[in-house]
């Protein structure tokens, strides 16, 4: 059986042979062309769209009101279901794992004889490029200080504000020891756990375009579920779930990205620090944005996410030859094998004592990755074609996880040694956004290094906008690909106003409580799709 031939809901009208039990109701879904030449799926579109709207006037006109409205829903949320996040986070990990494991990994995406589009060293390269972003620059300091110093008795920074933390139910003994928890607390955040988000929904969406013949947009997972209800409103309510979430997930790095920028830019040029300068930031990087939406695709994200590799590759190695060389070296493997033998204990959600770790830190992290997952999820199945889900699984847990204990250690572990070894405690003191610009200025060529920390900011800013927009397109346009540039333009600028507006109405705070309620929602999503998951890779032929 073939698609419909006319079928709109095709990115661009070819015929892709799909299962019988597999097929696309051509009646059910509607795909618009409007007067002002959008090509939009009419109910996600509309209602995802309002939302939005609704949500950034209503936040500028009670800025006085959204304040303490964000800090009481951000405490709420990662207080009462911190223990479901972590649980939800430990349910994709094993589901991965058993997938891969099991003859379920011998299915090949695409079909039997699908081949890979790209080289391992593309692919790599690639699923690398998914794993750096603003949140990397932002953290990439910030995180192991904070739980270093909390491990030797101090406190930590989170969320702007100052909270004990008795790492793993007990203080360090002394200074590695303390190292050692703090790089296995860090890298629990950015290892296996965030990637088996991503891997659970990009797995979906390449089976289910590619080897089912369905639209590439959340929904279609779902079909092994809710057969032809997909097309109904619980697909429309899934859909527009995902452009939520992607939609806060983006917000919340991009006001982290404003933040970082305006503290290297008064670090450097003395430019005033406060919620002004952020706001400019973000609509002038959000123009610059709009700039790459209208050049496309290649002209666009592609090179500007080429330029960006290569200056984080020159950051990240200059790091390494002028800072503690030898200790970053070995710092990879002992950081390595800390966050394996701590990871049970990290990963527990009962019984801790680390309440505020738990709370303030995990269940933040998770529901961000999950607000997330639908746009490096989509990235990720659009580059993996031909690939057998046991390459897949352990390629996109095990490649992107290991680029970000390099990175982790390289700017966390060079903190702490400066901390340590020097004495030098400037940085473990200062505000989150400013401790990497810190970390720079006692290396040599402190002012470039700073500057170009900046412009790798702002570039993640951009590509990150950019991409969104087309993701959170592809999804509001019925899983449309090539759909008009001007929905491109709307998503782009509603991005950076929700950024302004959660930045007025509260900050750091605000970024992370619409993160976690967005990523709520969307957590039970990915839960259900699990199944789905398993439940169609079930129905594929496999090799022998």
């Amino acid at each position: 059986m073939s698609a419909p031939p006319n079928d709109p809901m095709r990115p661009d009208g070819e015929v892709n042979p799909i299962h019988t039990d597999y097929k696309i109701g051509q009646d059910n879904i509607v795909v618009k062309v409007g007067p002002f030449g959008l090509d939009i799926h009419n109910r996600v579109f509309a209602v995802s769209g309002l939302s939005v709207v609704a949500f950034v006037l209503l936040t500028l006109i009670f800025q006085a009101s959204a304040e303490p409205m964000f800090a009481s829903l951000r405490g709420w949320l990662t207080s009462r279901l911190d223990w479901f996040f972590i649980i939800a986070g430990n349910v994709f990990v094993l589901v991965c794992l058993g997938v891969a494991l099991s003859p379920l990994g011998k299915v090949r995406l695409g079909g039997t004889e699908a081949t890979p589009d790209y080289s391992y060293l593309g692919w790599f390269s690639m699923l690398f490029a998914a794993g750096m972003g603003i949140g990397l620059m932002f953290y990439g300091v910030s995180e192991p200080l904070s739980h270093f110093g909390s491990a030797i008795g101090g406190t930590t920074m989170e969320g702007g504000v100052r909270t004990d933390w008795a790492p793993l139910g007990g203080a360090a003994d002394d200074a590695a020891a303390a190292q050692r928890l703090a790089m296995a607390a860090t890298i629990y955040h950015w290892g296996l756990h965030p990637w088996a988000i991503y891997a659970i929904l990009a797995l979906g969406l390449a089976l289910f375009s590619f080897n089912k013949g369905l639209p590439l947009t959340i929904r279609s997972v779902f079909y092994p579920l809710l057969g032809e209800r997909v097309w109904g409103w619980p697909g429309h309510v899934i859909d527009i779930l995902a452009v939520l979430a992607t939609m806060f997930g983006l917000a919340t790095s991009l006001g982290l990205g404003a933040a970082q920028a305006s503290a290297g830019l008064n670090h450097l040029f003395g430019v005033p620090l406060g919620n002004t300068t952020q706001v400019l930031l973000v609509i002038g990087i959000t123009a610059v944005a709009l700039i790459s939406v209208l050049a496309g695709l290649d002209a666009g994200v592609k090179r500007l996410s080429e330029i960006n590799m290569v200056l984080a590759l020159l950051l990240v190695l200059f790091v390494i030859v002028v800072g503690p060389t030898l200790a970053i070296l070995t710092g990879v493997f002992s950081n390595l094998t800390a966050y394996l033998t701590h990871l049970p204990a990290l990963a527990s959600p009962f019984g801790r004592e680390d309440a505020n770790f738990a709370q303030g830190w995990t269940a933040f992290y998770w529901a961000w990755w999950i607000s997330w997952s639908p746009f490096v999820g989509m990235f990720i199945a659009r580059v993996s074609r031909g690939r057998s889900v046991r390459e897949f699984i352990f390629s996109v847990l095990i490649v992107p996880s290991l680029a970000c204990v390099l990175w982790m250690t390289v700017f966390g572990g060079t903190a702490i040694q400066q901390l340590v070894q020097d004495g030098y405690k400037a940085v473990a003191g200062a505000d989150l956004p400013l401790q990497l610009f810190l970390m720079l200025e006692v290396l040599p060529l402190a002012q470039i290094t700073s500057f170009i920390a900046i412009v790798l900011v702002v570039v993640f800013f951009v590509t990150s906008s950019d991409s969104g927009s087309l993701v959170i397109d592809v999804i509001s346009a019925g899983g449309k690909i090539n759909a008009p540039t001007p929905q491109r333009v709307f998503w782009c600028t509603f991005e950076g106003l929700v950024a302004i507006a959660l930045i007025l109405g509260g900050g750091l705070v605000a970024l992370q409580a619409m993160a976690v309620s967005t990523g709520f929602p969307f957590a039970i999503v990915l839960l259900v799709a699990t199944v789905a998951v398993v439940k169609g890779l079930a129905s594929e032929p496999r090799p022998n």
